[in-house]
């Protein structure tokens, strides 16, 4: 596994990446100890972690959605392992826009199963790969912000830097 860190306006955002360059897990942590834990075993190799200075098209992608490209993130490989349910989840959750929040509710919906919100809430929770799988763009009816492994501090400003001009 490879990691690099990179200085964000919300803080230090770390990234793990596979030796074929998908994200298995990433955070705003300046500790790679903090995100290989959330790596499911399988993904994990020999459990080995080069520090590298630069991820190349994932530090580039995350450099460029914290300058405004919003869309930069959406083209980098993830890769999580989990039951169908979670890794349904974690696809769909990509598909949420930028800048368009949607409520746990409307999210367990758009992953086909409208009456399993606590299942939503636990992929969310469960994600590994945060920004790439964009957890934070997930909230609580009436907009209040719910959970972020990440710290409610950072979701905020996620959302706010997401938040298109009317």
């Amino acid at each position: 596994m490879n990691v690099a860190t990179l200085d964000t306006p919300a803080g230090p955002f770390t990234a793990v990446t596979d030796d074929d360059g998908a994200v298995l897990a990433s955070g705003w942590t300046a500790d790679a100890d903090d995100l290989v834990p959330l790596i499911h075993p399988e993904l994990r190799g020999d459990g080995s972690v080069r520090q590298r200075a630069d991820l190349g098209a994932v530090t580039a992608a995350a450099r460029a959605y914290h300058d405004g490209d919003l869309d930069a993130i959406q083209d980098v490989p993830v890769v999580q392992r989990s039951g169908d349910f979670l890794m349904h989840a974690w696809v769909v959750l990509r598909t949420v826009e930028p800048g368009e929040p949607v409520t746990y509710a409307d999210y367990a919906a758009m992953a086909g199963r409208p009456a399993a919100v606590r299942a939503a809430a636990s992929a969310c929770a469960r994600n590994a790969a945060a920004l790439f799988v964009p957890c934070h763009r997930v909230v609580r009816t009436g907009g209040r912000l719910g959970g972020f492994r990440w710290g409610t501090d950072v979701k905020q400003w996620l959302l706010d830097h997401e938040a298109r001009p009317a």
